[in-house]
């Protein structure tokens, strides 16, 4: 076997090679990154295991591509939806934000669970997430300023909205304890996130 991992050209070896990585993404979603291995992802995608360590050095290097596929389908467009916030309604802003949260976590929920694990323990993968974290927070927090929410450490205030927002949905779609009343738990979240910004 070559260790030379080859960059496909021809349309052909590019649609494989895509094939390999949304095999990889089903299977880490399905199964988590752990108990899926490359011979499970060559027999998804159709193709011999030769082939998968033809395009990927081993199944770290396909989460790698999983993990740029996730930021696009998830966040690419809440970075675009965050760089067109009209005129702030701040009540309206706080619960929409939050039902999107939720939402993406319950359609993303075993991906998201398994690329965030790899953070405890791939620097490479919690350098990307933090470094997408970063970008969330700096863009919210531009446009607020350009909307004209003028408030004491607003970065700071944005992060921890972020934060209270995927504590909630991860409450939500992760953790369902029995005694928390999660209708009065969103309003009060709600309230949180207008109170940071007034």
């Amino acid at each position: 076997m070559s260790n030379e991992i080859r960059q496909p050209k021809q349309e052909r070896a590019i649609e494989k090679k895509n094939r390999i990585i949304q095999a990889g993404f089903d299977l880490f979603s399905e199964v988590g990154y752990y108990n899926t291995n490359t011979a499970q992802i060559a027999k998804r995608a159709g193709v011999s295991t030769g082939i998968v360590y033809g395009y990927f050095k081993d199944k770290r290097d396909i989460l790698l591509d999983v993990l740029s596929i996730y930021v696009d389908r998830v966040f690419a467009p809440l970075l675009h939806t965050i760089d067109h916030i009209p005129a702030i309604d701040l009540k309206s802003l706080a619960s929409q934000s939050i039902e999107l949260a939720v939402c993406t976590h319950e359609h993303n929920a075993k991906i998201h669970e398994a690329l965030h694990s790899m953070c405890h323990t791939d620097d490479e993968v919690n350098a990307r997430f933090m470094a997408l974290e970063d970008e969330m927070t700096l863009r919210i927090a531009k446009r607020f300023e350009a909307l004209g929410i003028n408030v004491p450490n607003l970065v700071e205030r944005v992060h921890l909205a972020i934060d209270i927002t995927q504590s909630f949905a991860h409450e939500c779609v992760y953790d369902h304890h029995n005694y928390i009343d999660y209708d009065r738990f969103r309003e009060i979240v709600e309230n949180t996130l207008v109170n940071l910004f007034e």
